[in-house]
């Protein structure tokens, strides 16, 4: 069986119907966040897309379960088993101010709020406790980081996260993806295939899932 990698989305909801109706026999699609638009808004898409949180999405509706049809939200430090593949995810991204506050804790603007990245909203981040709870997991096919694992460089500075080398270290998925940096990448940390994805209106990936081998298709055509 084959399944479908998203990277962000930020809201090109034509994209990703798009690559959807050119491969209609995919049974369904993960994506590694920031779906939403700028207003925090979600369409429906013709098949289901399970996907973890980034860093600009619409927290209340996350929250509420307020999402369009084939919209299927991984909260973070949980496990998922979709069409036999066994998927996890830590979405958002690391703040070390935040990283020890209980997630249910987390600050947040009222309700309606209506900007999606609005920086009063802590939801965007993980924290420690979600990070424990995909340390402590096993038998994990697909791992899901907003954030990239180090090393991971953006010019001269690491922009990788050492707690998504930790869970790599621990749960060994046997693939791991992320976004976030809006391009494609390839590397093994910690032993692990971990794929950065780029943007979904450039590439993305369909995937084995016997094999969990990948071919990187762009919008227009397959170009590996």
């Amino acid at each position: 069986m084959l399944f479908g990698a998203l990277g962000d989305v930020h809201g090109d909801f034509d994209s990703v119907r798009l690559i959807m109706g050119r491969h209609q026999a995919i049974p369904f699609w993960l994506s590694v966040g920031d779906i939403a638009d700028a207003e925090g808004r979600y369409e429906a898409f013709p098949a289901p897309l399970h996907f973890i949180k980034g860093n600009n999405e619409g927290f209340d509706a996350l929250a509420g379960g307020q999402l369009p049809a084939n919209l299927y939200y991984l909260p973070n430090g949980t496990l998922r088993t979709v069409g036999g593949v066994r998927i996890a995810g830590l979405g958002g991204t690391f703040a070390p101010s935040w990283f020890d506050t209980p997630a249910s804790n987390l600050p947040h603007p009222r309700k309606g709020t209506s900007k999606a990245t609005e920086l009063a909203d802590k939801r965007r981040h993980f924290v420690r406790e979600e990070v424990d709870a995909c340390k402590a997991m096993d038998r994990v096919d697909v791992f899901m980081s907003h954030e990239a694992p180090r090393p991971y460089r953006v010019g001269r500075m690491d922009a990788g996260k050492t707690p998504v080398n930790e869970v790599l270290a621990s749960a060994k998925p046997r693939l791991h993806l992320f976004g976030h940096h809006h391009r494609f990448s390839e590397q093994d940390p910690q032993g692990v295939r971990s794929v950065g994805l780029d943007l979904v209106s450039r590439s993305y990936l369909i995937v084995n899932s016997e094999t969990f081998a990948y071919d990187v298709m762009t919008t227009q055509t397959q170009v590996r």
